[in-house]
């Protein structure tokens, strides 16, 4: 038997280059994508494990066994939001946050009733690449959106 080569016609050739130019772009933008919402998740997971720690310290600290009721001093606020952002009750100069650019400002401690405590963190979730959509009509779709951990616990 003979083997006969398949010889592409003159008028294909190159075509598989442009396809790939074609389909690259949007291969790249899908790639990026994922990468910015496997970034997203885990941001979000590291603020709800904070939020967890931050809770279950206030919760343990904030009960008044004399008066029966929670009781939340701006020492015990200061260090519960330490805990959210550093993972330590007393930040050290030069402490790195948990998520970067999560500041105490975006921790509110609070108490709910008369025995449960409440931290909740606000952060802007930034993406990496870009702030915005370009849209046809009016400004641009921004990028950046809230992701808000919330924990209510019964004081100890």
């Amino acid at each position: 038997m003979q083997r006969r080569a398949l010889k592409q016609p003159r008028f294909e050739r190159g075509v598989a280059m442009v396809e790939f130019a074609i389909a690259l772009p949007l291969l790249l933008l899908l790639l990026f994508a994922i990468g910015e919402f496997g970034r997203m998740l885990f941001q979000y997971n590291s603020l709800l494990q904070a939020n967890r720690d931050a809770v279950r310290y206030v919760a343990g600290k904030a009960w008044n066994r004399t008066l029966g009721r929670v009781e939340l001093s701006a020492a015990l606020q200061t260090e519960t939001k330490n805990l959210a952002v550093y993972g330590v009750p007393t930040a050290q100069p030069g402490s790195q946050p948990l998520v970067s650019g999560l500041t105490t400002a975006d921790v509110q401690v609070s108490a709910v009733g008369v025995d449960h405590v409440q931290v909740n963190i606000s952060y802007r979730f930034r993406p990496l690449f870009g702030s915005g959509i370009p849209a046809f009509i009016g400004g641009q779709t921004a990028l950046d959106f809230p992701l808000v951990a919330t924990t209510v616990m019964r004081a100890l």
